[in-house]
């Protein structure tokens, strides 16, 4: 049977405490990955325009199945169990990875691993699918679906949603995004100034005076949400 490890992670990417590991034999699990695009109303044509804003970070749903009746049976005076069996220990300790932790104010980072033979998140330069997945836990629900006499849950049911975490360092590395050679747009949104939106065009917020004179803008923060500027090239 496959086996799923979840490690808690700190903000660093550094494993802290005891990896939690789990069998599982899926149905089905799903990975989702989305990308985000704003529409630039222009008088006079059929259809805006479709101006990318950015991607939107992979999700990954899976439900995990725990059964103890092979080692309690059904009736009364069910026997204890270690508790990397109890399924109600099992369904807890995933239940723990969506509470914040006090050293964290958050809840944890969690990497997520499994085995060679199951599929991973989007697919890399070599093709290959990964064999990890860090991530933030979105939600945990926990469902128990057989009691014996006693009360003793037997079975439980575990629905995971999960979605990816990745550094900015990270993702411009995997990205390998080259210079601009031609003109582009950028919606304005509340929230945005040019040394953030030059560092989303460029890699370098100290490049944001190329954006502020090709749109004769008068300073940093001179933005309007909505407002529609040229990111021009780097020369």
């Amino acid at each position: 049977m496959a086996k799923l490890t979840f490690q808690r992670l700190d903000l660093s990417k550094n494993p802290v405490g005891s990896p939690l590991e789990v069998p599982y034999n899926p149905t089905e699990y799903t990975f989702s990955k989305a990308a985000q695009f704003a529409e630039i109303a222009i008088p006079g044509l059929d259809a805006p325009v479709l101006q990318f804003v950015r991607g939107e970070a992979e999700t990954l749903a899976l439900e995990l199945f725990f059964d103890s009746t092979d080692q309690r049976g059904t009736g009364a005076g069910a026997p204890e169990l270690a508790l990397d069996d109890d399924p109600m220990i099992l369904a807890d300790r995933l239940y723990r990875l969506v509470r914040i932790e006090g050293e964290l104010h958050t809840p944890p980072l969690v990497r997520v691993t499994w085995g060679n033979h199951l599929p991973g998140p989007t697919l890399g330069e070599e093709m290959r699918p990964a064999p990890s997945f860090d991530c933030v836990v979105l939600s945990v629900d926990r469902r128990f679906t057989l009691f014996n006499p006693d009360g003793v849950p037997l079975r439980a049911m575990v629905s995971l949603q999960l979605r990816e975490y990745r550094t900015m360092e990270e993702q411009l590395r995997e990205l390998n995004l080259q210079s601009a050679d031609h003109t582009r747009v950028h919606v304005v949104r509340r929230g945005d100034n040019l040394p953030l939106i030059a560092w989303d065009a460029y890699g370098d917020p100290a490049r944001w005076p190329l954006i502020a004179e090709h749109n004769d803008l008068a300073g940093v923060r001179d933005l309007e949400p909505g407002t529609v500027l040229q990111i021009p090239p780097v020369p």
